[in-house]
C-alpha cells in the first residue's frame, strides 16, 4: 500500500500519537472509512495514499449513512479521547482537552467554548462585549438548557471539508480530533465551511441516525461556536465576531 507522510519536525508531545489513535478508534466503528495508519513515528505519521474521485450524490448519501454508524458506535463519555490514548489532544494546532464529563452542556461550555473564548480575548481577537455574549451562552450550557437524551457519539471532531476525501471507494476521512461528543458537532463542522453535496449528506445522515434530535438543524450554529473560536485563536481575523454572532442566537 502506497504511503503519504505527514511530517512535523517539532511536533508537540503526542501530536501524531493521538491522531493515529483517533483514526483507529473511528475506523473500528465500522462506519466511515478512515485513512489507514501505516507507520507512526515521533515526528511523522505515514498514512495510506488516497486517490480522488468526483463527489457524486451516491457517494454523498453513502457518506451520510456511514457517518451516522460511526457516531452510533458511541463513546464512554462526552469529552473522552480515543481508545489507546490517555492524554489530551489537538484540534489543528490548538490544544484540546480530552476529559470525560457526564453532561454535554457542561462539557461543551467548560472544555470547548469558554477556554477558547478567553484565549481569543487575551490576544485581542474577541472583544470584551463579545466575550460576555459567549459567557452568557456558557451559563445556559452549564444549566443543561441544550442537553438531550442522546448518548455520547464517537465523533471525528474536526470534520471540515478539507478532511473529507472523495475517493474511488467513497469518502475517506483524515486528521481527526476524535472524541466523545454530540452528533451535531460533526454535522455543524461540515456546514460551517461548506462541503460538496451537503444537503444529500445531511438527509442521508438523518435517515440513518438512531439518536439525532428533532430540532438538530436549529442547533447547528450552537455547535459552530467552538470551531469559530478555535479559528479566532489560531488565525484571528473576523472569526471572533462570527463566534459571538453564533452564540448570540442562543442567549
Amino acid at each position: 500500500m502506497a504511503g503519504f507522510a505527514k511530517r512535523r519536525p517539532a511536533a508537540p508531545p503526542g501530536f501524531f500519537e493521538v491522531e493515529a489513535a483517533g483514526l483507529r478508534w473511528l475506523a473500528a466503528a465500522g462506519g466511515v472509512r478512515m485513512a489507514a495508519v501505516l507507520e507512526l513515528r515521533r515526528n511523522a505519521l505515514i498514512l495510506e495514499r488516497i486517490g480522488s474521485a468526483p463527489p457524486t450524490r451516491e457517494a454523498a448519501a453513502a457518506f451520510g449513512a456511514a457517518l451516522a454508524r460511526t457516531h452510533d458506535a458511541g463513546a464512554a463519555a462526552f469529552g473522552t479521547g480515543p481508545d489507546g490514548w490517555a492524554g489530551d489532544g489537538y484540534i489543528g494546532d490548538a490544544p484540546l482537552t480530552l476529559r470525560p464529563a457526564a453532561r454535554w452542556g457542561e462539557f461543551y461550555a467548560d472544555q470547548r467554548v469558554l477556554p477558547y473564548a478567553r484565549a481569543a480575548h487575551r490576544q485581542g481577537d474577541l472583544s470584551s462585549a463579545e466575550l460576555a455574549v459567549v459567557q452568557r451562552l456558557g451559563d445556559r450550557l452549564r444549566a443543561g438548557d441544550f442537553d438531550d437524551a442522546a448518548p455520547p457519539a464517537r465523533i471525528h471532531g474536526d470534520l471540515w471539508n478539507g478532511n473529507v476525501l472523495w475517493s474511488p471507494v467513497g469518502v475517506v476521512l483524515i486528521d481527526p480530533a476524535a472524541q466523545g461528543g454530540h452528533r451535531i458537532t460533526d454535522l455543524a463542522m461540515l456546514a460551517l465551511f461548506g462541503a460538496p453535496q451537503l444537503p444529500v449528506i445531511l438527509d442521508a445522515y438523518q435517515a440513518a441516525s438512531a439518536h439525532l434530535p428533532e430540532s438538530w438543524r436549529e442547533l447547528i450554529a450552537l455547535h459552530q461556536v467552538h470551531p469559530l473560536l478555535v479559528h479566532a485563536q489560531l488565525f484571528g481575523g473576523g472569526y471572533g465576531a462570527q463566534a459571538a454572532a453564533a452564540a448570540r442566537r442562543y442567549e
